[in-house]
């Protein structure tokens, strides 16, 4: 780290450039904290864990005791072992005894994307109630045919509040904050909905996972889903950056000018052979089917083709979608054990063979990414694995809790992760320390007083 500061006082090295270099050491320093607690006063599985959006500082977790708590994750509300160990105990714990508690497990619970005045619960009890922050009451709920899965809001959106929620039903629906009703019921999944996901790139655009195994991607402004991924779609490789994207388009459009411009030439001379205007009449008739079916696979939403329709991104249920931060990727997981990373602009499978891995196949699963999108963090039984999005290679793996792992959540502020799991426990994992030894050698090698907080003022 020091180097990557001198680099950064001297000028070598540009500020985010040397932002990106802090945060991925950080990253792969990452293990359990032994300086930070999370206290937690759940009874049963942790199964949604979600820091907000806006200051990154306060956690929500939800259970399946159907209780919900909020911690203060960088002011600590205790100190233990001397004030090493910092304990953070939960600001608001709301439990089925409160007077509009859930009364079965909290299977979601997520942030209002922009204040953290609000929070939104989803339970098997088929509510999903809109909590006011300060004073620990609902101030909006809505019936779900079924149980509730997983539920989202949009960090883009500005011009709606839409809530998605995934169910037992097929049908998925959008719940409008702003009215407190439905506005939009999407159908086209032929099972229940186990997991949604708004693109990190439009807020109109709404991604699904179903049990049914396919994952659909829908324009919440138009009728009918627009994309089904299908798995035996693939493309090898990554794509090019975009400004060598571009120079490929502009090389691509050229060649295909000089081309048109040649078959022109190369078509009029029949035209001037024949008499009376037949070549010219002849060339549009044969122009006209191309078009057709050029319009006709144009206008094939939503009324899609049934194979296309019929198509799977899993051979099980998808458990888990994660875009990542660009929106040009889309990581999903599924019940048959596989994790797929999805070219979102042409909907292909990038066919990265991530290192084997065994999931929960009975609920849906947090998956959550690095700031760079370059890592992504899987719960995998009892462990938490660090799988490398681009080459689906085990960076790392993290070994803390009892029993099975349900959710896990990344700090971008902080480079923390904290996981819960069967065991009821909230686990914070964080970059390690640097220890004093290493600090005064750092202070002895520029010359200064062995002691890291000695001042050099003047008597």
């Amino acid at each position: 780290m020091w180097k990557e500061i001198r680099d950064r006082e001297s000028g070598n090295l540009r500020p985010n450039s040397f932002t990106n270099r802090i945060r991925s050491s950080r990253v792969s320093s990452i293990q359990l904290s032994n300086h930070k607690e999370v206290v937690s006063p759940h009874r049963g599985a942790v199964n949604s864990l979600q820091v907000d959006l806006t200051e990154g500082r306060y956690l929500l977790s939800g259970a399946s005791d159907a209780s919900v708590a909020i911690y203060d994750v960088q002011q600590a509300t205790d100190y233990e072992g001397g004030g090493f160990v910092a304990k953070h105990k939960p600001l608001i714990v709301i439990d089925k005894q409160h007077q509009h508690g859930h009364k079965y497990a909290i299977s979601s619970a997520i942030w209002y994307p922009i204040d953290t005045g609000l929070f939104i619960t989803g339970s098997y009890d088929h509510y999903i109630n809109v909590w006011d922050t300060n004073t620990a009451q609902v101030v909006m709920n809505f019936k779900m045919p079924g149980k509730v899965y997983r539920t989202a809001m949009s960090s883009l959106a500005t011009s709606h509040m839409l809530i998605a929620a995934g169910t037992e039903d097929v049908q998925v629906r959008l719940c409008d904050v702003s009215s407190g009703a439905f506005s939009h019921t999407l159908s086209g999944h032929r099972d229940g909905v186990m997991t949604v996901e708004w693109s990190t790139s439009s807020e109109w655009v709404l991604l699904t996972g179903g049990c049914d195994g396919a994952i659909r991607f829908w324009d919440i402004r138009r009728a009918g889903c627009f994309r089904v991924l299908n798995q035996s779609h693939s493309q090898l490789g990554r794509r090019p950056p975009l400004l060598e994207r571009a120079a490929l388009n502009k090389v691509a459009t050229s060649k295909s000018l000089s081309a048109g411009q040649s078959s022109s030439v190369k078509l009029r001379a029949p035209q001037r052979k024949l008499g009376h205007g037949n070549g010219a009449k002849q060339s549009a008739i044969g122009k006209i089917p191309s078009q057709v079916r050029s319009s006709a696979r144009q206008r094939l939403h939503p009324g899609m083709l049934s194979s296309q329709d019929r198509a799977t991104a899993h051979y099980g249920a998808v458990i888990g979608l994660k875009a990542t931060e660009d929106g040009m990727y889309l990581l999903s997981a599924g019940s048959d054990s596989r994790l797929r990373l999805w070219d979102i602009e042409s909907g292909c499978d990038t066919l990265v063979n991530f290192e084997t891995v065994r999931l929960q196949t009975g609920k849906a699963m947090q998956l959550c990414t690095t700031q760079d999108s370059a890592l992504v963090f899987v719960p995998c039984m009892t462990s938490v694995k660090v799988f490398d999005v681009w080459s689906g290679k085990t960076v790392l793996t993290f070994r803390g809790h009892y029993e099975f792992v349900d959710s896990c959540c990344y700090s971008l502020q902080d480079q923390e992760l904290y996981t819960g799991g069967h065991d009821r426990q909230i686990l914070v994992w964080s970059p390690s320390k640097l220890i004093s030894g290493e600090l005064q050698d750092e202070w002895s090698k520029r010359g200064q007083a062995s002691a890291p907080d000695q001042d050099n003022w003047s008597d």
